[in-house]
């Protein structure tokens, strides 16, 4: 019974902290263009 004082604290914690890095992602703009990087792959930009 010990053992769940410290994991649920520290589940907790991992989970606070993987939704706080979800929220930052959102807000510095990582997922607003999602399929400009699969186009630009295609794209050949070595024919002259």
């Amino acid at each position: 019974m010990n053992i769940i004082v410290i994991l649920f604290p520290l589940a907790l914690g991992l989970g606070l902290i993987g939704l706080g890095g979800f929220f930052w992602c959102m807000r510095s703009g990582q997922y607003t263009d999602l399929e400009g990087a699969a186009w630009r792959v295609l794209q050949d930009d070595d024919q002259a």
